[in-house]
């Protein structure tokens, strides 16, 4: 059973092969088994997850239907989860529980689904290897000597090794693609405001998103369509209808005009990766798409832009956790001063107290100006690239990551290394446009992702190329071995 996809679970609950419960049982059994190979989950919830089964299978037997119902999926550690450890990889809320469900995961429950968990993540989602958890680093299931990718690395990781069928994750810079494109993973990042983010702990309040992660794009639709919808608890949601994702996988992509950056294919790209996304691209214009060299000459700007605008985002909204209200407090301190500075020295990490000294320098005195402002004018001329872009193209195609999963600790004392890794997926959150990554091959037994993006709220034209492409491909049903 741990080898069915959403899809497969929701036909098969419906068929009665078996029950909600039965599938419940064996995937818990399988992480107790494989997971403490990967650490991919930070918390279980085998009580909560066999209750919801057993309520998904009597709701089935009255006569309900839906394809999430009784379908088991895990959650990114930062959704806010009623009663349950919500910890977001660190140790300043190690003791926090929510007293509340975030929107994503109330949504997904009345839906039907069942919470086996919540996944290993970066800390506050800082980070592109899933290294900085407090709780320890992910595992990559096709090697476990390097990482999964991150900040959503534990949800890749848990799904890659088939030990559930799909999770949620976000993606502030990239951390729902990079991660899926590193364990041959499809990952989604929807458009800006189009899944709420009330109850999601914040990194970067401009840029966070939350989205689906699955083994094919017909899951991450499946996923995407109880996950998506306007929220009025979220000031940023948008009230925008929301499509049967579903229902648009299967249209023909004759006469698809595809633009292929040529920004993309520079120096630091590994050689081996372009062929492998060229490929991808002949076998996209087999299926009748049209091809096109397009530039985004502002692209070479986003990676310092988002560095200035990220880490300044953070500083702000981690400075509620100050050892008073709630998360981590130190002991015995002298005074109040004290008492902030060593819960907050204690409980962040040291990738967390980086990017939080990073954006209160960005947004001090003398310095706004400078850095803040001049890098949110950036961001405004990186999204006219793509306005100006999709005047021309449907989609924008390239690559998720320049280079395969390395190996874990090897980038651990050069910060700067792993951020060049997003230099992809970051100019997506920047303009708040959706993307998408699916596998495309492999490169030294790691896998790669091919990268698509759409115009807003163009979620369903990512699904529909995505699942054609699969369907003419057979990299995403690739197995990790020993998993």
């Amino acid at each position: 059973m741990h080898q069915m996809t959403l899809a497969e679970i929701a036909r098969g609950l419906a068929d009665k092969k078996f029950s909600s419960e039965e599938l419940t049982k064996t995937l818990l059994a399988r992480i107790a088994l494989l997971d403490p190979q990967l650490n991919s989950f930070i918390s279980l919830t085998e009580d909560l997850a066999l209750q919801q089964a057993k309520a998904a299978d009597a709701r089935r037997a009255n006569g309900e239907s839906g394809a999430l119902l009784g379908a088991p999926i895990a959650h990114k550690d930062l959704f806010c989860t009623q009663g349950i450890r919500t910890s977001c990889g660190s140790k300043m809320l190690d003791n926090f529980k929510a007293p509340y469900d975030a929107t994503v995961v109330a949504k997904l429950a009345a839906a039907g689904t069942v919470t086996l968990g919540k996944t290993n993540m970066d800390e506050f989602a800082m980070g592109s290897a899933n290294e900085s958890s407090y709780y320890g680093p992910v595992k990559n299931p096709w090697n476990l000597e390097h990482v999964p990718g991150g900040s959503s690395g534990g949800s890749a990781a848990a799904v890659a090794a088939r030990l559930l069928p799909a999770a949620t994750g976000t993606d502030t810079g990239g951390s729902i693609r990079q991660p899926a494109a590193l364990t041959n993973l499809t990952g989604l990042k929807p458009t800006y405001g189009r899944v709420s983010r009330w109850g999601m702990i914040a990194y970067a309040s401009s840029l966070d998103q939350g989205g689906p992660m699955a083994r094919t794009a017909e899951d991450c639709a499946i996923l995407l369509q109880g996950m998506a919808g306007f929220d009025p608890q979220d000031s940023t949601s948008i009230d925008e209808p929301v499509p049967d994702y579903s229902a648009g996988l299967n249209g023909s992509l004759q006469g698809l005009r595809i633009g292929v950056p040529k920004e993309y294919f520079s120096a630091g790209l590994d050689p081996r990766i372009a062929e492998l996304i060229h490929n991808s691209v002949k076998e996209l214009e087999k299926l009748g798409a049209v091809i096109k060299e397009i530039s985004l000459p502002n692209m070479q700007h986003a990676i310092p832009a988002y560095y200035v605008i990220a880490p300044a985002e953070a500083s702000s909204n981690l400075s509620r956790f100050d050892g008073v209200r709630f998360g981590h407090r130190c002991e015995n301190p002298k005074d109040l001063i004290d008492l902030y500075k060593r819960s907050r020295g204690e409980g962040f990490g040291p990738e967390v107290q980086r990017r939080i000294m990073v954006g209160a320098y960005a947004l001090s005195a003398g310095y706004y100006d400078a850095y803040y402002l001049k890098a949110q004018k950036i961001r405004r001329l990186i999204k006219n690239d793509f306005m100006a872009a999709f005047n021309e193209v449907d989609i924008i195609l390239g690559p998720t990551t320049p280079n395969p999963a390395w190996k874990l600790g090897a980038k651990n004392s050069d910060p700067v290394a792993a951020y060049l890794e997003d230099v992809y997926t970051i100019t997506a959150n920047l303009a708040g446009l959706p993307g998408l990554s699916m596998p495309a091959g492999f490169v030294d037994g790691l896998p790669v992702g091919v990268q698509l993006l759409a115009p807003y709220f163009q979620e369903g034209r990512l699904l529909n190329v995505a699942h054609q492409y699969q369907l003419n491909t057979d990299w995403h049903t690739r197995t990790p071995t020993g998993f």
